[in-house]
């Protein structure tokens, strides 16, 4: 009797205990304030909860969603990759290039996303080999990418890309639409990554003591170097859904998405130092952030206030973070 009384005690406190140590993983505070906001959204606007806007938020964070989880891995190493914007814009326009050249959509894609790779392995050789700082590396990378993307297309948008290549930023896949999907996949291989393998570990061990990790014996530079390729990899995969979405390669795009990426990954709870954070935490600050533009957009607020907006809920994200790390 005794014992069936204590049952409902002992979930209580079981519960009170997961919930505890759940508060004390990166991603609580930033789910919490998810919550809130969309709630406030709903709220304020009634066209906010309509089965056609949830599916267009999802497709346009999608996007940006993408991009941070590959400037995620760079955060967390104590680095950061500026050039994701106009390495997304230069990988789009290949595509798009190749494929009115002639080439077959799946070698033009594969193409882009090697073009995307490899200009992250250039900012990782740089930033691993050479030691040089990441924000001065890939600030004069960013300018390289963009450059080389007006260069490619002579300034100008490339169009009539063969109607196939709109399924990966239009078509739908069992009901779901395709930018999501790829976004789900890209997310579902960013945590296996973290999570279940030596590698996530590694990266953890580099930005919370680089000096240390090194002393240990791991080869961190090989690690750096893997990271910013990444990044390049899910800037490409940006690109080619952008491209298909607008069936267009458009040497401008990206302007300004690093920013968008550096605030999904501090407002999903990363320390902006490193060796902090959970990809799921990325992919909740990513909708944060998609929720806020999209309702913000509903309201018909300004574009200028909204990047106030933004900005002043970054800096508040930025010192939770700084107060919350040890």
């Amino acid at each position: 009797m005794s014992q069936l009384a204590s049952t409902p005690g002992t979930a209580r406190q079981s519960f009170k205990t997961r919930l505890a140590s759940w508060r004390r993983t990166p991603v609580f505070y930033p789910l919490i304030g998810f919550i809130v906001v969309f709630i406030a959204m709903a709220l304020i606007n009634d066209n906010f909860l309509t089965a056609s806007n949830m599916v267009n938020l999802a497709r346009q964070a999608s996007i940006i969603a993408i991009i941070a989880a590959g400037m995620s891995l760079a955060i967390l190493t104590g680095g950061i990759d500026l050039s994701v914007g106009p390495v997304m814009a230069l990988s789009g326009t290949v595509m798009a290039g190749l494929m009115v050249a002639g080439v077959p959509p799946a070698l033009a894609i594969v193409l882009g996303l090697l073009v995307g790779a490899a200009f992250g392995a250039f900012n990782g050789v740089f930033v691993a080999f050479a030691g040089m700082p990441p924000i001065i590396v890939t600030l004069a990378t960013m300018g390289i990418a963009r450059g080389l993307g007006l260069i490619y297309t002579g300034g100008y948008p490339i169009s009539g890309l063969p109607q196939e290549f709109a399924f990966f930023g239009r078509g739908s896949l069992a009901g779901i639409e395709m930018p999501i999907l790829i976004m789900i996949g890209v997310y579902a291989i960013g945590y296996v990554l973290l999570s279940h393998t030596a590698t996530g570990r590694y990266l953890y061990a580099i930005g919370g003591n680089e000096e240390a990790t090194r002393l240990s014996g791991i080869r961190v530079s090989r690690y750096k170097l893997l990271v910013y390729t990444l990044s390049g990899t899910a800037a490409a995969i940006a690109g080619l859904i952008l491209t298909s979405r607008l069936m267009s390669g458009q040497p401008n795009a990206g302007v300004g998405f690093e920013l968008d990426a550096i605030a999904a990954v501090v407002l999903g709870g990363a320390a902006i130092t490193g060796g902090r954070g959970m990809i799921l935490g990325t992919l909740v600050g990513a909708l944060l952030l998609g929720v806020l533009n999209n309702g913000l957009n509903l309201m018909g607020v300004s574009p200028y206030l909204q990047n106030v907006i933004k900005g002043l809920i970054i800096l508040l994200a930025i010192y939770i973070s700084r107060k919350r790390t040890p």
